[in-house]
């Protein structure tokens, strides 16, 4: 069996052994894209899912939850779309739950593909999913207390490029 496509984790992953990993003994690969997403120190306000101008609200940390297995399952499902639109040879999607600081890595989407714009294209298309109907929930410790997060229209216009429509904001 070789390395899973999709691990939830509370610790901290390494880009540089994850590229690795994914490219290792796979002579159809020509390109690898990846994206990492930080924890941001700031919770930037929204109009009608546009940004405003005001530096929004501070985060001091943020607490990720989800169903063991069903979260796990639910993101194979969307690699497995995206070996299909994208013809990708390989993928890794790596997220992480707990309580996580500002600037601390919380997602790895890495692809391989034989060509660069199936490979961006392909691990857009994870973000994008990820980001509005991964089974993850968010709450934010702020100054003021602690909410929980909702996803922002702009995320599901961002997933609806791709033909996939979400209510979510």
């Amino acid at each position: 069996m070789g390395l899973p496509r999709v691990v939830i984790q509370t610790q901290d992953f390494d880009l540089s052994s994850e590229i690795a990993a994914l490219r290792r003994d796979n002579r159809g690969v020509g390109a690898v894209c990846s994206f990492v997403g930080v924890v941001r120190d700031r919770n930037p306000p929204s109009r009608g899912g546009l940004p405003v101008e005001d530096t929004g609200d501070a985060v001091l940390s943020i607490e990720l939850e989800h169903y063991p297995g069903m979260t796990e399952k639910s993101i194979e499902a969307m690699v497995d779309e995206a070996v299909r639109r994208f013809d990708i040879v390989g993928a890794r999607v790596i997220h992480r739950v707990g309580r996580l600081q500002p600037l601390e890595q919380i997602v790895l989407v890495a692809v391989a593909s034989a060509h660069r714009g199936q490979g961006f294209q392909a691990c857009e298309f994870l973000i994008d999913y990820l980001k509005t109907q991964a089974p993850f929930w968010k709450k934010e410790h702020t100054p003021q207390g602690v909410r929980w997060v909702d996803a922002r229209v702009s995320d599901d216009a961002a997933l609806a490029r791709w033909g996939i429509m979400a209510g979510n904001a």
